[in-house]
C-alpha cells in the first residue's frame, strides 16, 4: 500500500514538474531599431501643448472652446508638414480627424486615437504641485504638467512621428487616419462618439484601431523583473447605478429603528460583502500564458497546472485591488448624500454605485445582481441617467494587427515581455465597435510605479525619454502598418 501511495505522489509531482518544463515562451526576438529624434525640439513642441487648459466640463455639457481652437492653431503651426499634407476634418467644433491617404485603395486604412481634453486640477491642490499643473515646464528631465500621461503624449507623439516621416518623403500604401476627441475623461459623447458616427456614414472599416492604455511597467507583477507591455484586446464596461431610499424624516431626537441613512448604509454594506463572482475568463488565461513562462520556476510550476491551483490563483489575484478588478465585474461606492441639518432625519437618502464590467457580463445583469443582494422594497435601485457602456468584445489575438504590434514594441522596447491584457478602464475606442474586428490599447512608454499614480492626480510628468521612445513608437508602428 505504502508502495502504491508513494508512486502515485511521484507521478503527481512529476507532472506538475513535467507541466512546468512544457511551458513554452509567447516571446519573440526582434532586432532593436535606433530611430533618431530630434528630441530638444520634439521635448519643446509637446511642451506647449500642455499649456492649453483644455477641460470638458460634462455638468453644463460645455467648455471653454477659445482654448481647444488655440490648441488647434498651436498644432497647425508646430506640425505644418503634417496640416499641408493630410486631409483635416473638424468634427462637432473641437474634435479632430486626419487623413493621410495610401497609395493603394484596396487596402483596409488603420486608424491611431488620442484625445485633447484633460482632467482639471483637483480643487486645493496646486500648491502640491512641483511646478504650475499647466505650465508643461522641462525641468529634471521631465515633462511636468497635466495631460504629460493622459493623453495629450499621444496626439503630441503621433503628429511628430508623421512629421518626420513627411520630412523623409514617406507615403503608406494604406490610408492612415488620426482621430483627437475633445472630450473623452467625460465619455467621449460629443467627440469620440461623434468622429465614431462620421466614418460610419463615409462606411470606412479599419485593419485595425489603436487608442490609449496601459503603458509599459516595471516592478509590478512578482516573479517578473524585465519590463512588460501590456496590450489590451478588450476593455470593461461601464454602468452608475443610484440606490435611494424614502422615509416619513422628523425629528432626530425621536428616531426609528432604521433611518433612510441607515437602510442605505445596509444595502451598502450587503453589495461590499457580496461582490460578483470571480471568472477566469478571456482575456486573463491568456495574458498569463504570456507572461507564466516568463516567471520563476516555482510560478510557471503554479500557472502550468491551473487544474490544481487555479483556486489558489484566484484567490491571491482577488486579494489585491488591481489583480481583483480583472477578475470580476467590481462595484464601488462612490458618493452619498443625504440629509440637511444634524438633527432633522433625512427623508431621501441615495448613493452612486460605479459598476465596471467584465467582457463576460453585460450592464443588465450587474442590475440583477444588486437587486438580488440588496432585496429590500425600500431601496429603490435603478440605473443614473448619463454616460454607459457595455463591455469591448474581445479582438482575436491571431490577427497580422496584433502580431505588427508586437514587432514594433521588440523593436523599440528590446528585452519588453508582450503581452495581451485587459483594460479595467474606459477609452473612446468603445466608440468604434462597428469600424473594426481589431480593437487595441496601449500607451507606449516606460513608467514606474511612482508615476502611474500621477495619472490624474498631483504632479503628472512623463520623462524626455519616455516621450521620445514613444515618438519612435509611432513612427515604426506606421512604418510597419502601411504595407
Amino acid at each position: 500500500m505504502f508502495l502504491w501511495i508513494g508512486s502515485a505522489i511521484l507521478i503527481f509531482l512529476l507532472t506538475l514538474v513535467i507541466n512546468a518544463v512544457r511551458l513554452t515562451s509567447k516571446q519573440q526576438q526582434f532586432s532593436p531599431l535606433s530611430i533618431k529624434v530630434d528630441t530638444p525640439n520634439a521635448i519643446q513642441r509637446f511642451a506647449g501643448t500642455i499649456h492649453f487648459q483644455t477641460i470638458f466640463d460634462n455638468r453644463s455639457k460645455e467648455c471653454d472652446g477659445s482654448l481647444f481652437l488655440a490648441l488647434h492653431q498651436y498644432l497647425q503651426k508646430t506640425f505644418p508638414l503634417l496640416h499641408r499634407t493630410l486631409k483635416q476634418e473638424v468634427i462637432n467644433q473641437y474634435s479632430l480627424l486626419y487623413q493621410w491617404a495610401g497609395k493603394s485603395s484596396e487596402l483596409p486604412p488603420i486608424l491611431l486615437m488620442s484625445h485633447l481634453d484633460v482632467v482639471p486640477i483637483e480643487p486645493q491642490t496646486e500648491d502640491q504641485w512641483q511646478y504650475p499643473p499647466f505650465s508643461g515646464a522641462v525641468e529634471n528631465g521631465f515633462v511636468w504638467g497635466r495631460g504629460t500621461l493622459d493623453f495629450k503624449t499621444g496626439a503630441a507623439a503621433i503628429m511628430e512621428s508623421i512629421e518626420m516621416l513627411l520630412q523623409e518623403g514617406f507615403q503608406p500604401e494604406r490610408t492612415i487616419y488620426l482621430a483627437l476627441g475633445h472630450d473623452e475623461e467625460t465619455g467621449g459623447t460629443h467627440g469620440g462618439f461623434q468622429i465614431a458616427k462620421y466614418l460610419e456614414t463615409q462606411k470606412i472599416y479599419f485593419e485595425y484601431i489603436l487608442d490609449e492604455g496601459i503603458p509599459i511597467i516595471q516592478g509590478m507583477i512578482p516573479g517578473i523583473s524585465l519590463p512588460i507591455a501590456p496590450v489590451s484586446i478588450a476593455e470593461k464596461g461601464f454602468v452608475n447605478i443610484r440606490l435611494t431610499v424614502q422615509t416619513e424624516g422628523g425629528h432626530a431626537s425621536t428616531p426609528p429603528a432604521r433611518t433612510a441613512l441607515g437602510i442605505l448604509s445596509t444595502a451598502i454594506h450587503d453589495l461590499e460583502s457580496h461582490q460578483m463572482p470571480i471568472q477566469w475568463a478571456s482575456p486573463i488565461p491568456e495574458m498569463f500564458t504570456y507572461l507564466s513562462p516568463e516567471m520563476p520556476f516555482r510560478y510557471r510550476l503554479v500557472f502550468s497546472n491551473l487544474w490544481l491551483f487555479k483556486p489558489l490563483i484566484q484567490y491571491q489575484l482577488s486579494k489585491s485591488p488591481p489583480t481583483n478588478a480583472l477578475l470580476r465585474t467590481t462595484m464601488a461606492a462612490t458618493m452619498m448624500s443625504g440629509g440637511v441639518k444634524e438633527n432633522i432625519l433625512p427623508q431621501k437618502a441615495s448613493a452612486v454605485i460605479n459598476c465596471r464590467i467584465l467582457p463576460q457580463d453585460s450592464i443588465q445583469e450587474v442590475l440583477e445582481h444588486i437587486r438580488r443582494t440588496v432585496q429590500n422594497s425600500q431601496v429603490e435601485i435603478q440605473i443614473l441617467h448619463g454616460p454607459s457602456s457595455e463591455p469591448s468584445e474581445i479582438t482575436n489575438l491571431d490577427t497580422r494587427s496584433l502580431r505588427i504590434l508586437q514587432r514594433t514594441i521588440g523593436q523599440i522596447y528590446p528585452n519588453t515581455i508582450f503581452t495581451p491584457a485587459l483594460l479595467v478602464g474606459t477609452t473612446d475606442s468603445r466608440h468604434y465597435h462597428n469600424l473594426t474586428d481589431n480593437t487595441f490599447r496601449f500607451s507606449p512608454w516606460l513608467v514606474n510605479q511612482e508615476d502611474l499614480y500621477r495619472i490624474h492626480g498631483v504632479n503628472e510628468r512623463i520623462s524626455i525619454q519616455a516621450y521620445e521612445q514613444c515618438v519612435q513608437f509611432y513612427y515604426q508602428l506606421l512604418f510597419n502598418s502601411a504595407q
